[in-house]
């Protein structure tokens, strides 16, 4: 796909890949949340993408060299999309910008968790994270891993924080006076 590119400028390219409302939510769907699947994507995105929106990003993603799509060998009506290293990369470029956000604006904290433990592990963090993605999407031979994976350690931060939550909730309603 040829980008009608406005400068040369880094940041400029960047923002004619990225600029659009779905394509940073649709990598970050599919590296944190590892939906591969296109009725995954669709269902699973709290933000409640159009399948047509879906359909045309995922479309401009692979023509960007960003996703490949291949037939699911466990189904044949289902394809599966893969990250190439290209989105593989945007880890730090995720960590950061939810760090950014966790600063800058109204974020909730079960929301939020998943940027704060990426930001205080930093660069090791991410280097494993992009590793274990490189494993589940290009095939490359993962080190003898210890422990969870990150991705199933910030679901688990998140889940901790809902059920901390749900908690909070019961005790404060519990804890009404009767009337």
């Amino acid at each position: 796909m040829s980008l009608d590119r406005r400068s040369g400028c880094p940041i400029n390219l960047s923002l004619e890949v990225f600029g659009d409302r779905w394509s940073l939510i649709i990598l970050r769907d599919m590296i944190f949340g590892g939906r591969r699947h296109f009725r995954e994507l669709l269902n699973g995105s709290m933000e409640g993408i159009a399948s047509n929106i879906l359909a045309d990003r995922l479309k401009r993603l692979m023509e960007l060299g960003m996703l490949t799509r291949a037939d699911d060998p466990s189904h044949k009506q289902k394809a599966i999309y893969s990250l190439t290293e290209m989105a593989i990369t945007l880890v730090p470029i995720l960590a950061h910008l939810g760090a950014w956000g966790r600063v800058w604006l109204p974020t909730s904290e079960e929301l939020s968790i998943r940027a704060e433990l990426l930001e205080k592990g930093g660069p090791p963090l991410w280097e494993k994270f992009m590793d274990e993605l490189r494993h589940e999407h290009l095939g490359a031979p993962l080190d003898a891993a210890s422990g969870p994976t990150v991705r199933a350690t910030l679901q688990a931060a998140y889940e901790a924080v809902v059920a901390s939550k749900a908690r909070s909730a019961g005790n404060a309603s519990s804890a009404s006076p009767a009337a």
